[in-house]
């Protein structure tokens, strides 16, 4: 799809904080390549307790949709849950993070999956999800998504390595996936003939303790990928690529979660390219 709107759309990134989002630099810098008329994106920073008052009029203020972050991913679910509706992806996480206006009212959408899987695609070229079992480190809200996704997609074997283990056990039981759980301390276990092994934790980000991992059980053709982009080369990838595993940065699942969200509020699907990749990096410091 190639036409650009008539119409004014307008569309806003929401959070509590909202300051750090990079949301607006992605979606302008789409609008303004792709030559979308009468588009615009913004952040907009809205508490908790205010959440629900701001959805209701957002008819109202014009807008056509929304990308939602912490802490409002679950709370917007129930909002539309009890009177919108939301899609398969987003029923199955109970999270939205994509709002969508259409005919039949307002829909959310979870991309954070596909954002994770086309990154994967992009950037590890051979990776193939089937090959062998994938070690998942951390359950919280993203590893929910991934767990999700790598499922979907045919993954044999799925590992999930918690420090909480019972909270790791819940989110299999949640999502209706079949998986291993393993204690923090049997790591080395869930390495060991591991296809994949994905960091969902924000262990390792700039200004959080150091994830630290023995990778030596884990064999050498496996892929490496963290979902922390800041920095852009964790101390995991680092030693992942030291010993010869492909590797994946997180900055990809970012930008390709936006793709489908922009497709639905302007009518033309964007590319994730290398001069997009470099404007971000280049406002998180890292290029």
């Amino acid at each position: 799809m190639t036409a650009s709107p008539t119409a004014t759309h307008k569309v806003v990134v929401m959070g509590w904080p909202i300051t750090h989002s990079r949301s607006p630099l992605i979606h302008s810098h789409w609008i303004k390549t792709l030559g979308v008329a009468n588009a615009s994106y913004e952040k907009l920073a809205v508490k908790p307790e205010d959440l629900v008052a701001t959805l209701e009029r957002f008819d109202a203020l014009g807008y056509v949709g929304a990308n939602v972050t912490v802490p409002h991913k679950e709370t917007l679910f129930q909002w539309l849950l009890e009177k919108h509706h939301v899609d398969e992806s987003a029923r199955q996480l109970k999270a939205v993070n994509t709002l969508v206006k259409t005919p039949d009212g307002w829909e959310g959408r979870n991309t954070d999956g596909y954002g994770f899987m086309a990154n994967l695609a992009d950037r590890l070229k051979s990776f193939d999800p089937q090959k062998g079992p994938a070690l998942i480190l951390g359950a919280g809200g993203a590893s929910r998504a991934i767990v999700a996704a790598l499922a979907k997609a045919g993954v044999p074997e799925m590992r999930i390595a918690n420090r909480t283990k019972s909270r790791a056990e819940h989110l299999v039981d949640d999502l209706g996936v079949s998986a291993k759980v393993y204690e923090w301390e049997e790591l080395d276990k869930g390495m060991a003939e591991a296809a994949l092994v994905v960091n969902t934790t924000s262990l390792g980000m700039s200004g959080m303790d150091p994830l630290v991992v023995d990778l030596s059980p884990l064999p050498t053709d496996a892929a490496v990928t963290d979902i922390v982009y800041a920095p852009l080369e964790t101390d995991l990838l680092a030693q992942a690529r030291a010993r010869g595993n492909q590797v994946a940065d997180g900055l990809g699942m970012l930008l390709h979660q936006a793709v489908p969200g922009f497709e639905a509020w302007f009518g033309v699907r964007p590319e994730v390219t290398e001069t997009l990749r470099t404007l971000i990096l280049k406002d998180l410091g890292e290029a």
